[in-house]
């Protein structure tokens, strides 16, 4: 199975790898079962209701389905967008600029921080599978979230720009991107290819180091220019929402592939997990775009 972009769905992938899950490696269906039958056939002379126990032992757990992807998928966005609406909505109460600010950056902080080290948590650890860490990330995602677009929406453009047009154009945008790759996808316009998976985690890596080098340069009070506002900016962010939707194309090929290869249903909480670290990139991504392209 190819690796995913995304080190969440790497994990889940390589977890659910080794057999006894058809369809990974030269695994034929069936085949495991059928040999755990004829060794028992061979080794002892009991009834067949015996024989039948016996088969029945390896039995893993509920193999995971498309709708398991969907239904947890749904509850940990469902989770987050909660969140960062009832965050925004107690920033947004405070008055004063300054009030507001002051919630507003610990808030950020928290949610970052803290979903940055759940998902550090999940890859290492291997616990992508596990619902309270992912819905743990949930949360704390939906304060960073809330806090992030009432800061961009309110802070970061222009005079006479509606923070909620604004805000509604990031969430329609993102949608967007993701319902379209996933089309995409579907009909098969862009293969999921080795090559393709190399070149986009090169681009994936690329970015990254140009992130960490801007942020250190910053300390020294060095501008890169890649999150001034300017036109270098501007393409920097287009690059990240680019790469961003064609993770997506790696990240569905991989849940595809757990579903074919009957992974247990517990892993469509880490597929769940994965979607949302591309997803609430993505609209970061584009939020930051938007408040580009209408900051004075």
């Amino acid at each position: 199975m190819r690796e995913s972009s995304n080190p969440v769905m790497r994990g889940v992938i390589r977890d659910n790898q080794p057999a006894p899950y058809a369809g990974f490696g030269q695994a034929v269906p069936g085949a495991q079962q059928a040999a755990w039958t004829a060794g028992r056939q061979q080794t002892s002379p009991y009834d067949q209701q015996g024989q039948q126990d016996f088969v029945q032992a390896p039995t893993s757990s509920r193999q995971i389905t498309i709708d398991d992807i969907v239904v947890k998928t749904g509850m940990t966005l469902g989770l987050l967008i909660v969140v960062a609406v009832a965050a925004y909505a107690a920033i947004a109460s405070r008055a004063g600029d300054s009030a507001q600010m002051a919630l507003a950056t610990p808030l950020l902080a928290v949610g970052a921080i803290g979903g940055l080290v759940l998902v550090l948590v999940a890859s290492f650890g291997r616990k992508q599978d596990n619902p309270a860490i992912v819905l743990s990330y949930a949360a704390l995602q939906g304060l960073f979230v809330g806090s992030i677009s009432f800061v961009f929406a309110n802070f970061m453009v222009g005079d006479g720009v509606s923070a909620g047009a604004l805000i509604g154009q990031a969430v329609l945008g993102t949608v967007g991107v993701f319902a379209g790759m996933l089309v995409v996808y579907k009909v098969g316009a862009i293969r999921v290819t080795p090559r393709f998976t190399r070149m986009l985690m090169a681009g994936l890596f690329g970015v990254l180091a140009l992130m960490l080098g801007n942020l250190v340069l910053g300390l020294f009070g060095v501008d890169m220019g890649i999150r001034s506002g300017g036109p270098i900016a501007i393409i920097f962010s287009l690059v990240c929402i680019a790469l961003a939707a064609f993770s997506f194309l790696i990240d569905f090929d991989a849940a595809d592939r757990l579903v074919k290869a009957g992974a247990p249903s517990k892993a469509a909480w880490g597929v769940a997990l994965g979607l949302t670290v591309t997803l609430v990139w993505l609209y970061v991504e584009i939020l930051r775009l938007l408040t580009y392209l209408n900051s004075d």
